[in-house]
């Protein structure tokens, strides 16, 4: 059997097989074949790495040699120069070297230098269809610990000591949690993973089930090890085809290897897994309302207490974590709490996964320690804002969160310090915007997701966020009034104090804190009926200048007959047929043509 001397690590996340990435697999495999190198390289498909505006991604060990936007045209070369010849394919590389010594390590690249990779160690760096690997991994070893040398009472003590706080969005301590469970009687309990992620550009959850889905069975494993749970649901958007397809294969991969099932280790610990797919309600990410819909019925909420842990699913104490805190178990109790709790700030221990979108270089998946500056993430691990432009604001925490201003840029990411900014962690989402964004908008826009998502139930979520929508509609498009701001103020205050869910008591968020940070925006739309950042069209009015020369493409361009003008003559615009779609602007060779 021929030494295999290379290993060719390709990232085939939903991001990168999005880009092609199946086709850059394929290739290197008919290359390989063709070279007689399929023997001596082996192809590795892996989960996400994180850096999803660099994908497709191909790393090349023992050297660590990170390409990007690898193509299936690309191929041929890399396998001829690097693999055949050992010499990098430096066009490939994130960051075009001085020279061959300075190629940078997959370590060293700017977007992973300040992160501190625990839950995504092995995304991207292990096939996560093979069991084998994830205990190459050091997989399995903390459910082994925790079965053959702790007691249930000392693993919830010990989780306790982590002061982990749960990752899902509320943060309440996943020690205490475990505790009020295990505390409850009865002889049937469950365990349930919270995988129903729908926060708009947040791909978290994703990213860890498609690229280490056995990290979620192993902590779940020891969670119902330490309440007395015997069996567990992960609930998962069906939108997430892959993720579901390798939590099958892991789970069953498990149970073969007698790590689920019956009698686990040999230890008479008994723990089965199922998986329930979920429509897509955003409102079934909030527990009760998840719990429903695995029974069977529709996905609503029910007033809280009594809690899951006292009273859950199918009226059995439950206990729900979100999927990366359950990623977090695996290493606690490998490593002990004290270990883990050396990360962090006091109150915030360990690390935070953040999906990076919006107006910003490098878009992806980054993992830091809590109380890392927001500075920090969007300007050095992010890379900065797109085309050099203004920083504006952060969306924190998804359509629950807040917006956070350039005055805010050097705020702790921690629990406590977000929530006294006007934001939360939420389940990690960060949208970075730019000067061109209307935040008027953002808050319309984020509104508009939470009240179409609205389970109906109650009456403050259900009509107060229509009555929200509606003034903000109005204000976007110049028919706000003087004391709207104080309505959408006071109308904001009761639905936060009155609504059954987090669903509602947090959708007034991203209105109150627009209004807190960039209320000169609403006063603008309002009184003076401009939008600052020209976004809402309503509100705009383009017009054609003396500079016109009558070349007539302004006239061309125009989708609804509003420009009238002879050759080589000065233009004009019908505002009452102008819908503001900025094509005449766009194509106008001498820029006679400006918006106010």
């Amino acid at each position: 059997m021929a030494l295999v001397r290379a290993h060719v690590l390709i990232c085939t996340g939903t991001g990168c097989t999005a880009s092609g990435a199946k086709n850059v697999l394929a290739r290197f495999e008919d290359e390989l074949k063709a070279k007689s190198l399929d023997k001596e390289v082996s192809l590795v498909e892996t989960g996400c790495h994180g850096f999803c505006e660099g994908g497709p991604l191909v790393i090349i060990y023992p050297e660590g040699t990170f390409y990007t936007r690898v193509q299936p045209e690309d191929v041929a070369e890399i396998v001829e120069t690097h693999l055949l010849k050992g010499r990098i394919v430096e066009r490939l590389l994130y960051k075009v070297p001085l020279s061959e010594e300075e190629v940078p390590t997959y370590e060293e690249i700017p977007f992973y230098k300040k992160q501190h990779r625990l839950v995504l160690k092995n995304c991207g760096h292990i096939n996560p269809d093979s069991l084998e690997e994830y205990i190459g991994a050091d997989g399995y070893e903390g459910l082994a610990k925790v079965l053959l040398e702790m007691t249930p009472q000392q693993v919830v003590e010990e989780m306790k000591k982590t002061g982990l706080r749960g990752r899902g969005g509320g943060g309440f301590p996943t020690g205490m949690k475990w505790m009020f469970c295990a505390a409850s009687p009865g002889p049937k309990k469950y365990v349930i993973c919270n995988a129903d992620e729908g926060d708009p550009g947040a791909f978290m959850d994703r990213s860890l089930l498609e690229g280490d889905p056995h990290a979620i069975l192993e902590g779940m494993a020891i969670c119902g090890y330490a309440i007395g749970a015997d069996e567990g649901y992960i609930y998962c958007r069906a939108e997430y085809p892959l993720a579901i397809r390798r939590l099958k294969g892991a789970i069953a991969q498990a149970e073969e290897a007698g790590l689920l099932g019956e009698n686990i280790l040999g230890t008479g610990f008994n723990f089965t897994l199922h998986i329930k797919e979920g429509a897509g309600a955003f409102v079934c990410g909030e527990e009760t309302a998840l719990m429903a819909s695995i029974e069977g019925k529709r996905g609503m909420p029910r007033p809280r207490p009594p809690f899951p842990a006292v009273k859950g699913l199918w009226e059995k104490p439950s206990n729900i974590n979100n999927v990366e805190t359950f990623a977090n178990i695996p290493y606690i109790f490998r490593v002990g709490a004290e270990k883990y709790a050396e990360l962090g700030t006091e109150k915030s221990k360990g690390t935070k996964v953040f999906a990076l979108t919006g107006k910003i270089n490098n878009t992806g998946l980054a993992e830091v320690p809590m109380g890392i500056t927001m500075r920090e993430i969007i300007f050095e691990i992010g890379g900065g804002i797109i085309d050099n432009k203004k920083f504006k604001a952060v969306q924190i925490g998804g359509p629950s969160g807040g917006c956070l201003p350039d005055s805010l840029l050097d705020t702790a990411i921690d629990y406590d310090s977000l929530i006294a900014a006007g934001a939360m962690m939420g389940s990690g989402g960060l949208v970075v915007m730019d000067e061109t964004t209307c935040m008027v908008d953002v808050a319309k826009f984020f509104l508009n997701f939470t009240q179409a998502e609205s389970c109906g139930k109650c009456t403050p979520c259900r009509e107060g966020t229509k009555r929200m929508l509606e003034m903000l509609t109005a204000i976007t498009e110049g028919r706000g009034e003087k004391g709207d701001i104080e309505k959408l103020e006071k109308l904001a205050v009761s639905i936060r104090a009155g609504a059954l869910c987090a669903l509602g008591q947090t959708a007034p968020n991203p209105i109150l804190s627009t209004l807190r940070y960039f209320r000169d925006e609403y006063e603008a739309h309002i009184f003076d009926k401009k939008c600052p950042a020209g976004v809402c069209t309503a509100l705009l009015d383009y017009t054609i200048t003396d500079g016109c020369k009558g070349c007539g493409l302004c006239k061309k361009v125009c989708p609804v007959d509003a420009i009238s003008g002879e050759l080589k003559g000065l233009h004009n615009i019908d505002q009452s047929k102008c819908i503001k779609c900025g094509a005449c602007q766009e194509k106008c060779p001498f820029k006679a043509i400006v918006r106010a």
